[in-house]
């Protein structure tokens, strides 16, 4: 029989569950779905332009989008729990306004960010649950990709919002942000499985306090 690897943590020993694999492996895949998504919709945008097919498509990539960073949201480990929970509810006002927007007008979303700006300072919230992301694997692991997305992603979101970047700047950001978001969920994919756990004694000390 297998003997279980028992680690020490900062408050305790602790063991590795199949469900906290599990846990792991979701959040790993969620980041995948997100990071091919806007890679495939960043692609499209740039090489056919603003073509209404491209633009109804946008869509339903930013709909899997959403889903799969809500996925990753819900099992990510953060040792601080209010941050955990703040990404999550920047997650939930993002995709409800997009919701909203969409029920509200007949043209796809993309043509409304594009048009209107302004739309941003509600569907921004879904790149702020992202941005948090980036920068807890940015602190965590220190990866170079995720030090240069926690800020291209704010910085892109904002030039578009304020209008003071020129579209080919934006494009050059946007094409940026996708070649880093699928390198960072490619080398994800290859990292052990440990490190995304975390000290679990952290976990159980938190949860102690509270």
């Amino acid at each position: 029989m297998e003997q279980t690897q028992v680690y020490q943590g900062q408050f305790g020993e602790f063991t590795i569950t199949d469900a906290d694999r599990r846990e792991v492996l979701l959040y790993r895949v969620g980041l995948a779905i997100m990071a091919l998504c806007f890679s495939l919709g960043v692609a499209a945008v740039l090489w056919r332009g603003p073509d209404p097919t491209v633009i109804e498509g946008l869509d339903l990539l930013y709909g899997l989008f959403c889903v799969a960073l809500g996925i990753s949201l819900s099992v990510i480990h953060i040792y601080l729990a209010i941050l955990h929970r703040a990404l999550q509810i920047a997650w939930l006002i993002g995709c409800g306004v997009a919701v909203l927007i969409r029920l509200q007008t007949t043209q796809p979303l993309a043509l409304t960010v594009i048009e209107h700006p302004i739309s941003l300072w509600g569907l921004g919230f879904t790149f702020v649950a992202l941005t948090g992301i980036f920068f807890k694997e940015a602190f965590c692991f220190d990866r170079f990709e995720t030090k240069l997305l926690t800020p291209l992603v704010p910085l892109t979101i904002l030039g578009h919002l304020s209008g003071w970047l020129p579209i080919v700047v934006q494009q050059i950001l946007l094409g940026a942000w996708a070649a880093l978001f699928l390198i960072f969920a490619l080398r994800k994919g290859i990292q052990a499985i440990p490190p995304d756990i975390g000290d679990k004694s952290v976990f159980a000390y938190l949860r102690g306090q509270h």
